[in-house]
């Protein structure tokens, strides 16, 4: 939130930060085409230049009007509003590699547009409200994946030992198959393998909505707890 002597042209400033976000990342798009020329360049660095200046005022004024400076900064928000900016002075003097390769960390500006819209603000309140579940389920998974590279590792390395030599080459097949998307590339070719694969696919079709359950679930807290502050008011 702004002071009151800046809480006139706040709406002006939030429309101007949307459609910076916007124009950086076509700036963003346009910069990664092939043969363009030299005056093009300069063009994209300029825009890229007056946007990332736009954000770093934006940044500083937000650290100055703060009540808690240092809970801002360490903020999800702050920490948002830093990686805007940030790229673009690192790349200050860098060879064209280097300036393309921590420019596109610049896409991390999306996340500000979450500041601008009521429902992804509710989409980051339930994240954190299910921070622990969120959290017991990504381990939960994380032990899964390495337990299927193991089974597949047992039942298909003397088969195929050039595509399963070891469970770190096997974690490649856990995670497509787990996640469901079965890329093709590696897979069982041993009658226990096809029904290790069968089993952990099943696990897979159910593990993929779990998330999904828990988001929505503390999405629907948000809300109800939003309806109660407004009955409250």
């Amino acid at each position: 939130m702004y002071p009151a002597r800046l809480a006139k042209i706040e709406p002006a400033i939030d429309k101007a930060s949307l459609s910076l976000i916007v124009l950086s990342l076509i700036n963003l798009s346009i910069g990664t085409l092939p043969d363009l020329s030299a005056r093009t360049y300069d063009v994209l660095n300029a825009a890229e230049l007056v946007i990332t200046l736009f954000f770093a005022i934006e940044y500083v004024l937000r650290i100055v009007m703060a009540q808690n400076k240092r809970k801002y900064i360490f903020s999800f928000f702050g920490l948002v509003d830093l990686l805007a900016i940030l790229p673009f002075f690192l790349s200050l003097g860098s060879g064209s590699q280097v300036i393309r390769a921590v420019r596109l960390i610049t896409i991390f500006r999306t996340l500000k547009l979450a500041r601008h819209n009521a429902a992804l603000k509710r989409l980051g309140q339930a994240l954190v409200l299910a921070k622990s579940e969120l959290i017991v389920y990504l381990f939960g998974t994380t032990i899964l994946l390495y337990l299927s590279a193991v089974g597949i590792y047992v039942f298909e390395n003397e088969a195929q030992p050039e595509a399963f030599k070891s469970i770190f080459h096997s974690l490649w097949w856990a995670i497509s198959t787990l996640s469901t998307v079965g890329y093709g590339d590696v897979y069982p070719i041993t009658f226990f393998g096809k029904a290790f694969t069968f089993v952990i696919l099943l696990i897979g079709i159910a593990a993929v909505s779990v998330p999904a359950g828990i988001v929505v679930n503390a999405l629907i807290k948000v809300v109800k707890k939003e309806d109660s502050r407004d009955l409250d008011g």
